[in-house]
């Protein structure tokens, strides 16, 4: 164990910043290391990335290839039977409107509902919604809780 007398100060010193634009007599004078002229040499210059000084720029020379679909991707909202478990009763119908109005899901999804395995379920309730993960299908089947895609 070390005592307090023998630590010693491991920090840097800071390091001393330039003072630019001090006049001709200073290292950065005069122009101030921006050279003369053009845009930037002029305050509130900021370079836009990929910019070449009006040459073409390389991400426009570059070919484009191949396709994604993400474009085109629909999102999904996922539920568990987790969820359900925890705010439908016996006997209730799981659709968008009874998730709407219990506000488990948003207002638009365009994608549709999808019903994921997570958790079990054991009260009786009849599912209708888009889509449903296999191992969902499969505890449903098991468990004999009706559910079908809309």
């Amino acid at each position: 164990m070390t005592s307090l007398s023998e630590l010693t100060n491991v920090t840097r010193a800071p390091r001393k910043f330039r003072r630019v634009g001090r006049g001709t007599g200073c290292k950065r004078g005069k122009t101030s290391g921006r050279g003369e002229k053009g845009d930037g040499s002029r305050s509130g210059y900021r370079r836009r990335f990929g910019y070449e000084g009006g040459q073409v720029p390389l991400y426009r020379k570059l070919p484009i290839r191949g396709f994604t679909r993400g474009t085109f991707l629909k999102p999904t909202f996922s539920i568990s039977l987790q969820t359900i478990e925890a705010f439908f009763e016996d006997g209730e119908v799981v659709n968008v409107e009874t998730l709407r109005l219990k506000k488990l899901i948003p207002r638009r999804v365009p994608g549709g509902i999808k019903i994921l395995a997570d958790g079990t379920l054991t009260k009786k309730v009849s599912i209708e919604v888009h889509h449903f993960s296999k191992t969902a299908e499969e505890k449903l089947n098991d468990l004999g809780i009706s559910f079908k895609k809309v």
